[in-house]
């Protein structure tokens, strides 16, 4: 008896989770999809064409008007000129300088350019057992019907069955948009940090070709020396 009322209590619960499960995946889909939203517009409002900056920062640092190179980041709205502009106010402390803080700026600034990618992955990884785990509720709810039900209402139990399975394909559906935003924005994150490598391996080959070309105008042999007295 005891064993029956236990039986009957969690075939209860499971039935109720089931339907939870659902409620569950409709709230995180719709937060997925603020998420995607908010992500496309950030990176939206940041794109900028990167080579053609590239291009009117290395006109400038020929030039060595570091002025106009600092202008040229400043007028424009990329994550990449941020960090770079950032360690272009180390111009003067030479190119190791420079290095250290254009790691550090693109460090500071990951976590404004990976937000929300770790729920995006993760749902996208984990919706479908989610959907999965209301199926299997589902399912135990029907099964139990069928054992109790007559033959008459055997078309219920297909129908709670048939029901069951929607959590599955909902938790798929939950997944997928997920998993390829999750790609999408991994993908211009790398690329946002490949393009701030890429301008400063451009400032700091500047920066040294200037260090160098000095040398080659002034070579040690060349330089004034201190007179030595004649024997």
């Amino acid at each position: 008896m005891g064993a029956n009322v236990l039986m009957q209590k969690l075939v209860f619960v499971a039935q109720l989770a089931s339907q939870a499960v659902l409620y569950v995946l409709l709230a995180l889909s719709v937060i997925s999809i603020g998420v995607i939203i908010e992500r496309w517009w950030y990176f939206f409002r940041r794109k900028d064409d990167v080579v053609g900056l590239s291009e009117r920062l290395r006109a400038a640092l020929r030039r060595r008007d570091l002025e106009g190179a600092r202008k040229v980041l400043a007028a424009s709205k990329s994550v990449e000129a941020a960090a770079v502009a950032e360690a272009m106010t180390w111009y003067d402390e030479g190119p190791d300088a420079v290095e250290q803080i254009l790691s550090k700026a693109v460090r500071q600034r990951r976590k404004g350019f990976e937000t929300g990618l770790l729920f995006l992955g993760t749902l996208g990884n984990n919706a479908r057992f989610i959907g999965l785990f209301g199926t299997v509720l589902g399912i135990v709810t029907a099964l139990r019907e069928l054992g109790t039900a007559q033959m008459g209402a055997m078309g219920n139990v297909m129908a709670g069955i048939a029901e069951a399975l929607i959590a599955t394909a909902v938790g798929i559906l939950v997944a997928l948009p997920a998993v390829i935003s999750y790609n999408v924005f991994q993908k211009k994150t790398q690329d946002l940090e490949e393009n701030v490598q890429s301008i400063g391996s451009l400032i700091l080959a500047q920066m040294k070709s200037h260090h160098d070309g000095f040398h080659t105008r002034f070579p040690q042999a060349e330089r004034p020396n201190k007179a030595h007295p004649e024997a």
